[in-house]
């Protein structure tokens, strides 16, 4: 089974869908088995579709662009977290060419308002994968020590949703660097939960960010902060970072990981 988790920072590149067609040509050649996308925007202004989903829908645009090479049968499911970036309607997502049996959107910060960005929600998709009923769920949270909406109070959530009776894959952008001990990455670790990462048989460095981005403005450091965590101990043959210019060009302002694992 092959996973891909990406913050994208749609619609705040340059070169924005050039970046989606290097993306589109990445998934038809991998043929990843599940996405799992972040700061998937679509403008406030534009008409709805289906499901929440409006006209210029990064997801819904990177479909598209998969339809154009040739690629067809990924069922898209999004759910909207904030506003983001101003005019812009922020959610995540997760694509998968496999049956999805069932979904949901639920919140994981104190406060419900979708107007405020520090407003977090997260996205599950129950997949068939040859028989067996996998979870995943794109996950795009906040800051260890952000007093008003602490990161804890949101992994509390999100563990608490968590079906401990089936394999679940918690995949996205943590916002806690897996190099800080005492943290979010060892909250995370200590509640029975693996990095596919520190698993895999073959893998680089893991860095998702260099330097200052958006919400880490004073960083000067490399990141390992974009993970694909598990709650089951699985065999898995490679992790590796990608859209940082030596796997495939930058896409955005994070690089993208992808895992190869035995189901």
């Amino acid at each position: 089974m092959k996973l891909l988790t990406l913050n994208c920072h749609s619609w705040q590149e340059e070169n924005q869908m050039e970046k989606i067609r290097t993306l589109a040509l990445a998934i038809k050649e991998q043929s990843y088995d599940v996405i799992a996308l972040q700061e998937v925007s679509q403008r406030v202004e534009e008409p709805v579709l289906y499901d929440g989903v409006k006209k210029n829908n990064y997801a819904l645009v990177l479909l598209d662009e998969l339809k154009k090479l040739g690629v067809a049968g990924y069922e898209l499911v999004w759910g909207f977290a904030h506003i983001g970036y101003p005019g812009f309607e922020e959610g995540l997502a997760i694509l998968t060419k496999h049956p999805v049996v069932d979904s949901e959107v639920f919140s994981v910060t104190k406060g419900k308002n979708t107007d405020y960005w520090k407003t977090r929600s997260i996205v599950r998709a129950d997949i068939d994968y040859n028989g067996q009923e996998i979870s995943f769920y794109s996950c795009h949270l906040g800051w260890w020590h952000d007093e008003e909406e602490p990161c804890k109070y949101q992994l509390d959530s999100l563990l608490q949703k968590v079906d401990l009776d089936k394999p679940s894959f918690l995949m996205g952008d943590f916002n806690n660097s897996a190099e800080i001990r005492d943290e979010g990455y060892d909250y995370l670790l200590s509640h029975d939960l693996y990095d596919t990462y520190e698993l895999a048989e073959d893998k680089d460095s893991g860095i998702t960010v260099k330097g200052k981005i958006a919400g880490w403005d004073e960083n000067k450091k490399d990141l390992r902060i974009d993970l694909i965590l598990v709650n089951k101990e699985v065999k898995v043959h490679s992790s590796k970072v990608i859209f940082n210019d030596d796997n495939r060009p930058v896409v955005s302002d994070h690089y993208g990981v992808e895992t190869e694992i035995s189901m």
